[in-house]
């Protein structure tokens, strides 16, 4: 009990006003939104800063704070020592500036306890505390843990996803696929293509042999749709694989179908398991014409083609782009990333079968 411990310094005053606060949030029901909880957490982080850099408390305050806030609220949750020291880590990866800061000091400096909220900083990212916490702990650059933070919420990422996507450092491969796009097709087009493309592409959930051939990792590929779907990025619609075209008298079979989304174009993915050949640009264009002529509907937009190798030279690459009049981009794929990954992250990246599930809880809540 409080009365039975050292009095730390204002301590019974602070106590009071979380507790004002906790309890303004509750008669609002601002708790059930998210933006608030974040806020009530955020507020709790800057008394705890605040106090314990100025001196006022000492460290084992938290394990003291924690256990009146439960007692106090006995029903709610989040309160624990660890999430009170989460909290202290919030407010020092986005810390108050300018206006805020301002009102920050004149809430703190008033001698009666208020339940009023301390103001939160605006880039402080609408995201679960789950999500939170994790990006805090495994980005410290600000600049790319915002990237991460953005691409999470316009993917609406689980907390899985969104630690499988730091682990393969997303961030270093959006976008960076060599293509001809900015010429073979009119801005923004152009533009949303590239931003669509992945180098390398990071199929982890692959068991492979050193022995598998194209067609084994196709359907290894297509047996795990799903994950194969969130290695590509958001917007890619499985249409098929080995996709019959019948041109003059002879047919041709696609490796692999999509149609984007966002882009509205099919796409045209040529799988290969090994380096890449100037050849098989040639053949990805003439696919490209026959699926504009044969598939693509008014409104589509012209239809864009990958090929995805085991290796390129970058040089080689680039050279076999300059004479194609299709929009085609040329990228790396890798399977087994947990066999790259440092020692001390094996192991922490979600199962396929735990992908799956959590894929299928987000199905089955849209």
């Amino acid at each position: 009990m409080t009365e039975n411990l050292p009095q730390a310094t204002g301590y019974p005053a602070i106590l009071a006003a979380i507790k004002a606060r906790i309890q303004s949030g509750r008669v609002r029901a601002v708790l059930a939104a998210n933006r608030e909880m974040l806020r009530l957490y955020y507020s709790i982080g800057l008394d705890l800063r605040h106090r314990l850099e100025t001196g006022t408390w000492g460290s084992g305050i938290v394990d003291q704070l924690s256990r009146d806030l439960a007692q106090a609220f006995p029903d709610m949750s989040g309160f624990s020592p660890g999430n009170l020291r989460r909290m202290r880590r919030l407010v020092d990866a986005y810390p108050l500036k300018d206006k805020d800061l301002e009102i920050w000091s004149r809430l703190v400096a008033k001698s009666e306890p208020s339940g009023e909220m301390y103001p939160i900083p605006a880039d402080l990212p609408d995201l679960p505390w789950g999500h939170l916490i994790d990006l805090i702990a495994k980005v410290t650059d600000h600049p790319i843990r915002a990237w991460y933070a953005g691409a999470a919420i316009e993917h609406g990422w689980s907390r899985d996803v969104l630690g499988l996507q730091i682990a393969s450092r997303l961030h270093e491969r959006e976008g960076k696929a060599i293509t001809n796009f900015a010429r073979t097709l009119p801005a923004p087009q152009s533009d949303l293509a590239q931003a669509a493309t992945r180098d390398p592409f990071t199929f982890d959930f692959l068991t492979l042999t050193a022995r598998a051939n194209e067609r084994e990792v196709e359907d290894k590929l297509v047996a795990h749709v799903a994950q194969f779907l969130l290695a590509l990025g958001k917007g890619f619609a499985f249409v098929g694989r080995q996709v019959r075209l019948e041109v003059g008298e002879r047919e041709y079979f696609l490796d692999l179908l999509f149609y984007h989304l966002h882009l509205r174009c099919f796409v045209v993915i040529e799988l290969k398991n090994g380096s890449f050949q100037p050849e098989y640009t040639g053949k990805l264009n003439f696919y490209l014409s026959a699926v504009d002529e044969q598939m693509k509907r008014p409104g589509d937009h012209p239809t864009i083609g990958l090929i995805l190798c085991r290796s390129k030279d970058r040089l080689t690459a680039e050279y076999a782009l300059r004479g194609m009049s299709q929009p085609i981009g040329i990228a790396d794929w890798q399977a087994a990333l947990t066999e790259r990954l440092p020692d001390d992250l094996k192991g922490s990246l979600p199962t396929p079968a735990e992908l799956e599930s959590e894929l299928g809880t987000e199905e089955s809540d849209s």
